[in-house]
């Protein structure tokens, strides 16, 4: 038996059928093909005709017709009017989207003030202005972080929903809130964090809170500037 055989473990009578395979089709008798699809010979037939698909992933595009969103009930039902069929299991509706694609995701919320253009062109500019400081600061140590704040409360619940895969689907939201604030800063180039918890904005809580910043970020306090006054 040939040494390289024994070294991945294929028996003697299985190794002469791929051998006699090589010598009678060359590579392409030695490909494998355990993975390759094969043409349904049997069965039942398909609920859907490949143009009934293909209307489907069209109809997916849009909200259907009672302007909700789309679950495996909906498309069960779908499948019953376009086919006349009286029953459509549900889990066949189910069927039909994962074979679109399509998964149960949980959106990605997005507030419904949000431009995307702009942001677009905040994210251009930005590396630009950091540019345009260090020019006019040569000796100093330009340390970029970002701020926000959020009110905290209830907020809706995002549910899960039939999406494409590799696509995160968008929820556009509505927050209510409770009079208690998050301020966070953060730094893009390394990830780090600052996080305070506080009960109100005004000038003079973010004041105070840019002073515990810049004593935790390790920036002097001429550095941080504040609204409406200094910091002192």
């Amino acid at each position: 038996m040939p040494a390289s055989l024994i070294a991945i473990g294929i028996n003697y009578n299985y190794s002469k059928e791929i051998l006699k395979k090589y010598n009678d089709l060359g590579e392409e008798g030695v490909k494998n093909l355990k993975n390759k699809q094969r043409k349904q010979s049997g069965g039942k037939k398909p609920l859907l005709t490949e143009e009934q698909v293909q209307k489907l992933s069209q109809e997916l595009e849009s909200r259907p017709s009672d302007g909700g969103i789309w679950t495996g009930v909906k498309v069960a039902r779908w499948i019953e009017k376009e086919t006349g069929r009286k029953k459509v299991w549900n889990q066949r509706g189910w069927d039909y989207l994962k074979k679109l694609r399509y998964s149960w995701q949980s959106p990605r919320p997005s507030h419904k003030k949000g431009d995307k253009l702009e942001q677009e062109i905040f994210k251009a500019n930005l590396p630009l202005k950091v540019k345009k400081l260090e020019k006019k600061y040569p000796t100093a140590e330009i340390d970029l972080w970002f701020f926000d704040e959020h009110r905290i409360g209830l907020k809706p619940i995002l549910r899960k929903v039939w999406a494409k895969v590799g696509e995160r689907p968008i929820a556009m939201v509505k927050h209510s809130y409770e009079w208690l604030y998050v301020y966070g800063f953060v730094k893009p180039k390394t990830g780090e964090t600052l996080w305070y918890l506080i009960p109100r904005v005004n000038t003079k809580w973010l004041n105070l809170v840019y002073q515990s910043f810049a004593i935790d970020a390790g920036i002097s306090e001429k550095a941080v500037r504040p609204r409406g006054g200094s910091l002192r």
